[in-house]
């Protein structure tokens, strides 16, 4: 199927790996071009090599997207490299275990790292996307309906992102600009490797964490997510918003003893 992403722009934020670099990869597969933001300079560095034969088609930028000074300086090379923006991918962020005994400051500086950008890019880069009809797509977390513990943070920004995509769903909706968000649940990333890692026994937590998604008792891949964001950010999905579609094996909403048997099969 074509995506008629051809020569379309889009913006990832925090796409150097991970979640975010499948997104760039997949939307490059569709002969898009992208701009994506990061922190991590040698993982962009690298990504940019990797698609050096399409030097047109890939800009890198570096910033720390809390600041909105640097949101600002994102969408406007955007623009005059690229002429336009068609695609807003809101992508970065991270769990950082900010439990609900910590300080104000560290509650409001997860909220910043998770949250306040998504407002700044989306408002920043509303005029382009207006102006030529374009998508966002938003990166949420199972967290945001399920909880998880220890990471109030994360969560109260993940579930502002939900509701956002509803409340900017609606705001843009005269404008033919989709809104809509996907929630990944365990997926299997850089970081997330990186946790298991310190983990007195990883293979053993791994499996017993894959055990519990029902659908192929495995972590999800980070290019599953990118798939439904790629779709979701194409003309192909121009009559869907305001949606939040859970990529995730079944994990956050099937019956539970799917996941406490491995042994459960269906039958008639």
């Amino acid at each position: 199927m074509d995506l008629k992403l051809k020569d379309k722009v889009a913006i990832v934020t925090g796409g150097a790996k991970g979640i975010g670099r499948a997104v760039v990869e997949g939307l490059l597969s569709e002969n898009c071009r992208v701009v994506f933001a990061d922190l991590d300079e040698a993982a962009s560095q690298e990504l940019q090599e990797k698609y050096s034969h399409r030097p047109n088609d890939l800009l890198f930028l570096h910033g720390d997207l809390s600041e909105e000074a640097v949101c600002e300086s994102v969408v406007k090379e955007a623009v005059k490299e690229m002429g336009k923006i068609n695609i807003l991918v809101n992508n970065a962020g991270v769990n950082d275990s900010t439990g609900f005994k910590c300080s104000q400051h560290k509650f409001l500086d997860s909220l910043k790292k998770n949250l306040l950008h998504v407002f700044s890019m989306t408002k920043l880069a509303s005029d382009q996307l207006i102006e030529n009809r374009g998508s966002i797509v938003n990166i949420s977390s199972k967290v945001s309906v399920t909880g998880q513990g220890g990471t109030s943070g994360y969560a109260a920004a993940k579930g502002a992102v939900n509701a956002l995509t509803r409340e900017w769903a609606v705001e843009l909706a005269a404008a033919s600009v989709t809104v809509n968000t996907v929630v990944p649940a365990e997926c299997w990333t850089p970081l997330y490797e990186k946790w298991i890692n310190t983990q007195d026994d990883p293979s053993a937590v791994r499996k017993g964490i894959a055990d519990l998604v029902p659908l192929g008792r495995r972590f999800t891949t980070a290019e599953e997510i990118a798939d439904a964001v790629v779709f979701l950010a194409s003309p192909r999905s121009s009559h869907t918003t305001g949606q939040i579609i859970f990529v995730d094996g079944g994990y956050t909403h099937l019956d539970r003893k799917l996941s406490a048997s491995k042994s459960f099969h269906w039958s008639e």
